[in-house]
């Protein structure tokens, strides 16, 4: 029902959009301000004029421009301007004027001057409408395409997400360790969120920290007694949206990093902030042993995910840098916020 109705909305406007066109162009064309009616003649001839454009507007040009048929499309094209040329000196001149134009043929520059002004303004302007329509179709399928991407994206994160923590809430069952009910708990809280709290396109800031916080006491949990984990947030108000789950892959992937290659000194430091300009300063550093095989963790799935999200959700208005030096591993991360609607 949607569609038929775009349809004959499309269509009725194109319908009122010939009509206005040709009324104007036939009010020009019939105009003489030495003598200020419309006479038959030019009736009969601008109609003539009409259906040769109309027959190049939805036949020629569906037919044989638009399928690149282009050959085809001015042979045609040719044939009906020599047949309206040919209706027009021959039939209409001498029926108008037996006595004068209707007696001799002015050559055919003239009459390709006479004739091709009005059905070139004609056929230019379905042209540029048709170009119109296809150009809002394409930013249509742009914005569609996005919206998907995007959805798929955001898929991947609980299922990844979800597996990673699995495999931890496992190692602890096992060793019939007492922090399981807790990292259930904590797992019950983030997975929470992502399920039923960020369904929509942005979030408010404040429940986004507030998630990457409960996340980060949920991995916390993997450190025990083997290192320091800290987590600041300054300046983080209630005016600012963001997209959901961004950030949470940068402090899986410190964990990872740590855990898989220290079985001591750990240290993992994450820091939000927002300025007055509502521009989000994100950083997390971590250490790691470089002798570790730790490459992989640096271009898996996780971040390869956020890195496409970022730039499909924030063309132009972000910043990565993601660097190593030493045995730390960094992550800077500046965003500009969009505003939350009240």
């Amino acid at each position: 029902m949607g569609v038929k109705s775009t349809f004959f909305n499309s269509t009725t406007k194109e319908i009122i959009f010939q009509v206005i066109l040709h009324l104007v162009l036939f009010l020009f064309f019939s105009f003489d301000r030495n003598e200020p009616k419309i006479h038959t003649y030019k009736v009969v001839t601008f109609l003539t004029y009409a259906v040769v454009a109309l027959v190049i507007n939805y036949v020629l040009l569906p037919r044989f421009f638009y399928k690149k048929k282009y050959l085809w499309f001015f042979l045609n094209v040719a044939v009906l301007v020599g047949l309206i040329i040919a209706v027009e000196e021959l039939v209409i001149e001498r029926i108008y004027f037996p006595d004068t134009r209707g007696k001799y043929f002015p050559g055919i520059v003239y009459s390709l001057l006479d004739v091709m002004p009005v059905i070139t303004i004609l056929a230019g302007f379905k042209f540029a409408w048709d170009a119109a329509i296809k150009q809002r179709e394409v930013e249509e399928l742009k914005v569609s395409v996005k919206e998907s991407e995007l959805q798929f994206l955001k898929s991947q994160i609980n299922p990844h997400f979800l597996f990673n923590n699995l495999n931890n809430l496992y190692s602890h069952a096992i060793e019939q360790s007492p922090k399981t009910p807790n990292i259930i708990l904590e797992l019950s809280g983030v997975l929470r969120y992502m399920l039923y709290d960020c369904r929509e396109d942005y979030v408010a800031l404040s429940k986004e920290i507030e998630h990457l916080r409960n996340f980060t006491k949920l991995n916390e949990l993997q450190i025990e007694e083997r290192g320091a984990v800290t987590f600041v947030s300054e300046n983080v108000g209630q005016g600012y949206n963001i997209a959901p789950l961004i950030l949470t892959v940068f402090i899986e992937n410190a964990f990872k990093h740590s855990t898989a290659s220290q079985s001591k000194d750990i240290f993992i430091d994450i820091a939000t902030a927002v300025t007055d300009g509502g521009e989000l300063h994100f950083t997390c550093k971590n250490t790691y042993q470089p002798a570790t095989n730790t490459e992989s963790l640096s271009k898996g799935i996780g971040l390869q995910n956020v890195k496409k999200r970022l730039q499909l959700l924030y063309p132009n208005s972000h910043t990565l840098q993601i660097y190593e030096d030493g045995n730390r591993y960094y992550v800077d991360l500046k965003i500009q916020l969009n505003p939350k609607r009240s």
